[in-house]
């Protein structure tokens, strides 16, 4: 003989398909945070394309200071180079293809210790509006600054 609970008239052979959606709907929201907390948003990723390009700078600055040869970033179409420096010692590429950079964009890296103060403008390519500036007061190492935008 089967026992239940006082009052239960609800059979054990399944799920309600109120039960099934409120699962449905969890599963659902938890699964849309995480595509939202993994996706990498333009400003990040404009971000550490900034801060990698300065340390490549200053990499190439202290190479130029150490062989006592000027090195010279340029920006490519697809990417940038070190001229002068040792083949195969800077990378040339950007880790993400949607990063802009004025055309004919240069920079001289040395081989002086003290250089002028030089800037450089970064943009996502499919949000212009996003920008950082990669600069140095020629004394100071290169840095990730916020572009002022005047009105």
């Amino acid at each position: 003989m089967r026992m239940s609970a006082a009052g239960s008239k609800r059979s054990k052979h399944g799920f309600t398909l109120v039960e099934l959606l409120v699962v449905i709907a969890i599963i659902a929201m938890a699964s849309a945070g995480v595509s939202f907390a993994i996706r990498d948003s333009s400003q990040t990723v404009l971000e550490r394309e900034a801060e990698r390009l300065a340390a490549l700078l200053e990499s190439g600055r202290a190479q130029s200071r150490t062989n006592g040869v000027a090195i010279r970033w340029r920006a490519l179409e697809q990417g940038f180079s070190f001229e002068g420096s040792v083949p195969g010692t800077l990378p040339g590429n950007w880790m993400s293809s949607d990063i802009v950079v004025p055309a004919q964009s240069s920079l001289l890296l040395g081989p002086e210790p003290i250089i002028g103060p030089q800037r450089l403008v970064l943009r996502v390519a499919s949000q212009p509006q996003t920008a950082l500036m990669v600069a140095t007061d020629g004394v100071r190492p290169f840095s990730v600054q916020a572009l002022s935008v005047s009105p």
